[in-house]
C-alpha cells in the first residue's frame, strides 16, 4: 500500500511539469493537506524516538558495587506527573517526597521525559521555584530493602546526579540510616563539576549499629532555590564494600 502512493506520487511530481492548472490545482491542494499529516508523523517520531526507552539506560555501577539503584520516578511514568507543592510535604511517588517549609509556596514538581543520552534515566524530575520564603526545600527518597540487607560499616554509599538549572545552585545530600532507636544523618555537599554531581558517604566513621539497620532514606537538599528551574536528569545510588587494607 505504501509503495503504491509512493509510486502514484513519483508519477505525478514527473507530470506536474506538463499538467494544466486546473488539475494541478487539485492536486497541489491535496499534497498539502497529505503533507500537514506527513509533517505530524515525523514530529512525533523525532520527538519519541529522540528520547530513552522506559527500561533501558542501565545505571552507571562503579567499580566492586554489589547493589545499584535507581527511584521509580526516574524509570518510568508516575501516575500524577505534575503537582503544585501547596503544603510542606507533597507526596510524588512511593518512593520520593518533596519537603518545604514556605508560608506562600510557590512551587511546581514535574515528572517529564529525558532526551536522548547514552546512560541517562528515561524521565527526569523537574522543580520550579518562583518566590520562596523559607528556610529549605528537600527531595526525600526511600531507598528500597536491599539497601539494608547485608549493610556494613565498611561500605561506602555513592549518590550521583546529573542536573540541569537555569541558575547555580549548591546541592547538599544528606544520608539517614535508622538504626535501633537512633537515626544517624551525615551530610555532603554534591561536588559541582558541571552537570554531573556526586556525593559518598564512608560508613566507616560513623555511629551505625550495623544489626540494628531498619531503613535508610536520602534528602537532597537546595540552597536558596527562589527562581529557578532545577531538572533531576538522573538520580542513582550505589553501594561498594571499602577495599580491605
Amino acid at each position: 500500500m505504501v509503495r503504491k502512493v509512493q509510486a502514484d506520487w513519483t508519477r505525478l511530481a514527473c507530470e506536474a511539469p506538463h499538467m494544466n492548472k486546473s488539475a494541478l490545482r487539485v492536486w497541489s491542494g491535496r499534497a498539502r493537506a497529505m503533507r500537514r499529516e506527513i509533517n505530524r508523523v515525523i514530529h512525533v517520531a523525532e520527538e519519541r524516538l529522540a528520547m530513552p526507552a522506559i527500561g533501558a539506560g542501565l545505571p552507571h555501577q562503579p567499580l566492586g558495587t554489589d547493589w545499584v539503584w535507581r527511584p521509580d520516578i526516574w524509570r518510568g511514568p508516575v501516575q500524577v506527573p505534575g503537582q503544585v507543592a501547596e503544603v510542606a510535604r507533597t507526596v510524588i511517588s512511593d518512593d520520593v517526597t518533596l519537603f518545604h517549609d514556605c508560608a506562600r509556596p510557590e512551587v511546581i514538581i514535574r515528572q517529564i521525559r529525558n532526551v536522548a543520552e547514552r546512560g541517562l534515566a528515561p524521565f527526569a524530575v523537574s522543580i520550579d521555584v518562583f518566590s520562596f520564603d523559607g528556610s529549605f526545600m528537600s527531595l526525600a527518597i526511600d531507598l528500597p530493602e536491599a539497601a539494608v540487607s547485608g549493610l556494613q560499616l565498611r561500605h561506602l554509599i555513592r549518590v550521583e546526579t546529573v542536573v540541569d538549572a537555569e541558575r547555580p545552585t549548591e546541592i547538599f545530600a544528606r544520608l539517614n540510616v535508622s538504626n535501633g532507636p537512633n537515626v544517624e544523618q551525615i551530610v555532603r555537599e554534591m561536588s559541582a563539576g558541571g552537570r554531573q554531581r556526586l556525593a559518598e558517604f564512608d560508613l566507616t566513621y560513623s555511629q551505625i549499629d550495623e544489626k540494628r539497620v531498619k531503613k535508610i532514606w536520602l534528602d537532597l537538599i537546595f540552597s536558596q532555590p527562589a527562581m529557578n528551574r532545577i531538572s533531576l536528569r538522573d538520580v542513582t545510588v550505589s553501594r561498594r564494600p571499602r577495599a580491605e587494607l
